[in-house]
């Protein structure tokens, strides 16, 4: 029987963490959480994309790798399953739109190289919202280093995580990926919401019997 490791992905702001910490408090699984605050680049990247996107990348980089290594005994040894509020392919969606070609290029060839025998989800909850969505909780949640996010930054994301998921769809149709609209839906201030979307996931494993 496979052990869970449920990866919770989408935009900033459709609500990753806490959809992760409802799936996390509910089946009792371990929580990974990406590490944003962290960051002494996101600031500066936000300010000038440019000129601290790869500073800002290496650092996620270097830190989910760091993560993922860790939580390798979740899945082996102690049978713990996980959900994480990230997937480490957002790194190559983030760094694919700011980062030069000589330097994308270089940046995926370490991302090969370091993700080469990590950890692999197998199941992917995508959460995405209308641009309207995603800036109203970011203005929200009032992070200091995400008000200079633009409307022009977010529409571009929220296509490039569109497409990169249709692609993830077609090239892993052996990992199951429930996708959920966050304009229909609003799981942090709606439990009958929560509820229906843990009741979803759940579903999903059994039928995949990942459990």
């Amino acid at each position: 029987m496979t052990v869970p490791f449920i990866t919770i992905e989408g935009p900033i702001g459709v609500g990753k963490t806490s959809l992760s910490n409802a799936v996390s408090s509910h089946f009792t699984y371990h929580l990974l959480k990406e590490i944003v605050d962290e960051n002494p680049f996101l600031g500066k990247f936000y300010e000038n994309i440019s000129e601290w996107s790869f500073q800002t990348e290496m650092f996620f980089l270097c830190n989910r790798y760091k993560q993922l290594t860790d939580i390798k005994h979740y899945l082996a040894g102690e049978q713990k399953p996980v959900v994480a509020d990230y997937h480490i392919f957002k790194n190559l969606i983030f760094a694919k739109r700011t980062l030069q070609p000589t330097e994308y290029e270089k940046y995926e060839a370490i991302y090969k190289i370091l993700t080469a025998d990590m950890p692999v989800p197998n199941m992917v909850v995508y959460l995405h919202a209308s641009v309207d969505t995603l800036m109203k909780r970011i203005a929200k949640r009032g992070r200091e280093f995400e008000k200079n996010i633009t409307r022009e930054y977010m529409e571009q994301l929220a296509a490039d995580y569109h497409e990169f998921i249709q692609h993830f769809v077609k090239m892993h149709p052996e990992i199951p990926v429930i996708q959920l609209n966050g304009d229909e839906i609003d799981f942090v201030e709606n439990e009958a919401d929560l509820q229906n979307v843990l009741q979803i996931i759940e579903d999903k494993l059994k039928q995949r019997s990942i459990q």
